[in-house]
Formats: C-alpha cells, sequence, structure tokens
C-alpha cells in the first residue's frame, strides 16, 4: 500500500533522530517535546490508518485486526477490514468537543499580541527553570524585566496553566479548561500547534496524513516558539528571535501569522472530518 509506505518514510524523519538521540541518553529541549509532552508514543506514529469509511481487503488487511477500532465488514466476501462504527460511536464525545473546538477557534480573529510570552512566564521569579539544563539568555533577573515590561496576553490554557504563580496574575484573564472552546484563537502559536493532538486523538477514525501534517506544523512551530523562549539555545543552532526589542517582536509577529496561515486549513480539513464523523454516527 503505497499510502501506508509514504507515512513510514514521513514518520521516519521525526522517529529516527528522536530513537538515536535516545539511545545516546541525549535530551533535547526542543525536540523531545514532540514525543513527551505529546503523548502519540514512536510505535503508535508509525501506524498508517486510513481513517473511517475505507475498507482494506487483501492479505495485508490481516494486520490491523490487532489494532484498536478495526475489525471485518459485516457480509464481505473477502475478509474486508475497516474501522467499525461501534469504535466510532465510543469516541463521539472527542468528535464532538474537537469540532467544537476547532470551529470556534476558526470563527474568531487572530491575535498576533502575545509575543511568545508564554514561555518566560513559565520561569518568572522561578528558582528552578522548567529546562534546568538550558541556560536562560538574560539570566533570571533580565528575564523578569522582560515579563514586566509587557503585558501577557495568553490564550490558550495548556500554556497558561504552567505558568508560575507570579505570572498567572499578570494574564490579562485567567483561563480555564472548562473555558477553552470559548477562549483559544487562530493566531496562538499552541494552538497551531495542537492541531497534531485532535488529529492523533481521533485516530484510527481520520487517516495517517491528517497525523502527519499536523506534526510537521508543530515541529515548525516549536522551533518558532523555543527561538522566541527565554533560554539560550543557539549551541543547539537555534538563533533567538529576540522578542524584548522591537524588532524582535516584529520577527515573532510575522512568523506567528504564517503559522496560523498554514494551520487553517488543517484546522478546517480537522473539522470537516469531524462533521463527516458525526454524520455517520448519526446515521446520516
Amino acid at each position: 500500500m503505497r499510502r501506508e509506505e509514504r507515512h513510514a518514510e514521513r514518520a521516519e524523519r521525526f522517529v529516527g533522530p528522536h530513537r538515536d538521540r535516545a539511545s545516546r541518553g541525549e535530551p533535547h529541549p526542543v525536540w523531545d517535546f514532540l514525543f513527551t509532552y505529546y503523548s502519540l508514543r514512536p510505535r503508535q506514529l508509525r501506524r498508517w490508518h486510513p481513517g473511517y469509511g475505507v475498507r482494506l481487503a487483501g492479505p495485508a488487511a490481516a494486520k490491523f485486526l490487532g489494532r484498536s477500532g478495526y475489525g471485518r465488514v459485516d457480509g464481505s466476501v473477502d475478509d474486508t477490514v475497516a474501522v467499525t462504527r461501534e469504535h466510532l460511536l465510543t469516541r463521539l464525545p472527542t468528535v464532538e468537543f474537537v469540532h467544537e473546538l476547532l470551529r470556534a477557534t476558526a470563527a474568531r480573529p487572530a491575535r498576533l499580541n502575545c509575543f511568545g510570552l508564554h514561555e518566560w512566564a513559565m520561569v518568572y521569579r522561578d528558582p528552578q527553570p522548567r529546562h534546568g539544563q538550558v541556560p536562560l539568555r538574560l539570566g533570571a533577573t533580565g528575564t523578569d524585566t522582560v515579563v514586566e515590561s509587557m503585558p501577557l496576553r495568553c490564550s490558550h490554557f495548556d500554556a497558561y496553566r504552567f505558568f508560575t504563580e507570579p505570572a498567572t496574575g499578570r494574564n490579562a484573564e485567567r483561563l480555564t479548561r472548562d473555558a477553552q472552546v470559548a477562549t483559544e484563537q487562530p493566531g496562538c502559536i499552541h494552538a497551531s500547534m495542537d492541531l497534531y493532538k485532535w488529529a492523533y486523538k481521533l485516530g484510527p477514525l481520520v487517516d495517517s496524513e491528517l497525523v502527519m501534517d499536523g506534526l510537521a506544523l508543530a515541529a515548525d512551530a516549536r522551533e518558532i516558539d523555543m527561538r522566541a523562549s527565554p533560554y539560550e539555545l543557539t549551541d543547539y543552532g537555534f538563533e533567538p528571535i529576540a522578542i524584548e526589542t522591537p524588532a524582535g517582536r516584529a520577527e515573532y509577529v510575522r512568523a506567528q501569522q504564517a503559522i496560523a496561515d498554514r494551520a487553517a486549513p488543517l484546522r478546517a480539513a480537522l473539522a470537516d472530518a469531524c462533521d463527516l464523523l458525526r454524520r455517520a454516527a448519526h446515521g446520516g
């Protein structure tokens, strides 16, 4: 199956370097995030899924029967295999949530005035920064000064929840999990990054091409995110986006806009996939 082969090739570009670093015991402050914060393990990423409604036949189809969500198609004469409707029904609450979140996010205007300060807020007045093996580019005092020099305008709960306690009170609003659908907006670099998460959480109901598109976007967004962070990452090959300066903030906004532009069609594709799944679940 050519689609499965293409998927394996795309996955290996991410899994291979991660596997090699792990074998040497080398943590990476930028790329490990794709396999630690995000819960899809390398072996799971390697598995190709065609998506709901696609029937697989022939000798190669039998291996899918060992995967969660698959079964033989009733009435088939050639042992056809597909993701089952029963599996869809068990995953319908997730489908409904992801659909609501993506549609609500897409409907809002993009805000591009946070300047990536969420990473700075995660170490604000913290004697033990999260990436302890990587020094702060401006030191602890300089980092705190940057946070205090600009308003915090984070709209993404899963970034906000890692803020230090002194930083949470400086944010423009108190964010909560329950209000996530009401607060996420398409300019947020983390909202774009999380399209990878929503794609794999919908698996095997959506095809793996969407998952890999999400991972490719997440990787590029992660690079921008960490280049704009307070960490000194030049030894890892990442030049800083100095958001403490007007020129750096302008550079960040341009990069943030480019990520948002790439995220928009992927967000729409995932939301459309959710629409199809909802109709299938309700017999439409």
